[in-house]
């Protein structure tokens, strides 16, 4: 298949390119830069796009991942920037497939599972109403709403929760504390995390690509959250350290500022639309991620 990435170089979509790539598949990447670092496929840039969007005539995707990271401390600035890149990343695409003969058969927007809000309480699926109660949520709804404008096509927009993986993204920062022998849990530990293993994130974009009864929103989630009470303490039984040193929820708001909301808010996802579509995760628990992460 000839499938087109952006964001390749960011955490989730290097990963994809080597997956792809591995199974025999044609990629290319867009990227701002004509020079992004090397990923073993085409680049095209965004300029380029412009000037000559038949350069995707006849792909069969396009997979977009394409946005500023959240991890920074949330200023006006750089809120700014934050909702714009995925904004402006889904007008992109839009504009692109609308000017293509031979349209992709499908494009995969990333959104995010914050669109449903937090509860500590609460159980949401894809049928689940978007409530913008905050900056993050806000930004999911603005991004789904940008990616809506992507016609012609099938359109699956995959509502990404928490992607671990034992190089990349947030989980060595988080593992790190029980390796020190100081994990705990963070603020009440009552917040649900909905995880998800960076396998099982590249599979099922793919498995969106291939199976063409799946569109619009699907939870990026394994299908069993745990809350991060939980979270630490089967951690700290797998690395075989302590769970008793509590993160007090003022210390990471004066560290963090809003952007501590991540850490001590959360939702409990469930991936109800790809259990029906019959995709089969191949980590289900945490204790399973943290046995692959960990060995």
């Amino acid at each position: 298949m000839k499938i087109a990435v952006t964001g390749g170089t960011g955490f989730i979509g290097g990963r994809l390119i080597k997956h792809l790539r591995s199974g025999g598949h044609e990629v290319v990447n867009i990227s701002r830069t004509p020079q992004p670092p090397d990923l073993g496929v085409t680049t095209v840039t965004w300029d380029e796009l412009q000037s000559s969007p038949v350069i995707l005539e006849g792909f069969d995707a396009i997979v977009n991942l394409a946005g500023e990271s959240i991890n920074r401390r949330w200023t006006k600035e750089a809120k700014e920037r934050i909702l714009r890149s995925r904004q402006v990343a889904a007008a992109q695409i839009a504009w692109v497939v609308e000017r293509l003969q031979a349209k992709p058969k499908v494009v995969i927007n990333a959104a995010g599972m914050s669109i449903y809000g937090t509860s500590e309480t609460e159980t949401f699926d894809e049928r689940s109403p978007h409530r913008a109660v905050d900056f993050l949520s806000s930004v999911c709804e603005a991004w789904e709403h940008a990616a809506d404008q992507i016609q012609g096509t099938r359109l699956v927009k995959i509502r990404v929760g928490l992607v671990l993986d034992k190089q990349e993204g947030a989980f060595p920062l988080m593992a790190l504390p029980y390796k020190l022998g100081v994990g705990g849990r963070v603020g009440s530990g009552k917040q649900w995390m909905s995880w998800i293993h960076i396998e099982d994130m590249v599979g099922l974009i793919m498995y969106c690509i291939v199976n063409e009864t799946i569109s619009g929103p699907v939870n990026a989630t394994a299908p069993h959250p745990v809350t991060n009470q939980e979270f630490g303490r089967k951690l700290a039984r797998t690395m075989h350290r302590p769970n008793l040193m509590p993160v007090p929820a003022f210390v990471l708001r004066l560290i963090f500022g809003e952007l501590s909301t991540l850490l001590l808010e959360g939702q409990k996802v469930l991936p109800r639309a790809l259990l029906e579509y019959g995709y089969t995760f191949k980590f289900e628990t945490v204790e399973q991620a943290f046995a692959d992460m960990l060995s």
